[in-house]
């Protein structure tokens, strides 16, 4: 059954929240990408993650769903996880082609995605099945 109207919408993308992380499912949509911008970004602020380390995981959220959409088979799932110290974002996408790095030319269009995600993130790297992409960042140690 699909929902019709946005809160049902929200409520059937989000598998689960807690203060530690979030998972969200949604159909390769190009226009899910401004969402899981926001859905993050949301949770940055409530676990109190200062700038300019928000803008630079929002920034690899956007470019790891992106990919995600764009390369995919299926439906694409992000998840953010949240530790003491160190915040997970994991983006699979049902393709078993292992996401790489590449060198995009001055005038190409594309192509720079992976390349921001690993100049900003701590570590970064793709699943043993090729389905997940995921990068680290460091954050702020949160007070227990």
């Amino acid at each position: 059954m699909t929902p019709t109207t946005p809160v049902a919408t929200v409520a059937a993308e989000l598998l689960s929240q807690t203060s530690d992380g979030f998972a969200v499912a949604f159909p390769p949509d190009k226009t899910r990408v401004a969402r899981m911008r926001r859905i993050t970004g949301a949770h940055l602020r409530l676990w109190k993650v200062p700038d300019p380390e928000a803008e630079n995981i929002v920034l690899a959220v956007s470019e790891l769903v992106t990919n995600a959409i764009r390369h995919g088979r299926g439906d694409v799932e992000l998840r953010v996880l949240r530790t003491l110290d160190e915040l997970r974002i994991e983006v699979t996408d049902g393709n078993p082609t292992r996401a790489a790095l590449r060198c995009a030319d001055a005038v190409d269009e594309t192509g720079r995605g992976l390349f921001l995600v690993a100049v900003f993130a701590q570590d970064w790297g793709v699943s043993d099945d090729g389905m997940t992409t995921w990068c680290t960042f460091r954050v702020p140690e949160r007070k227990p």
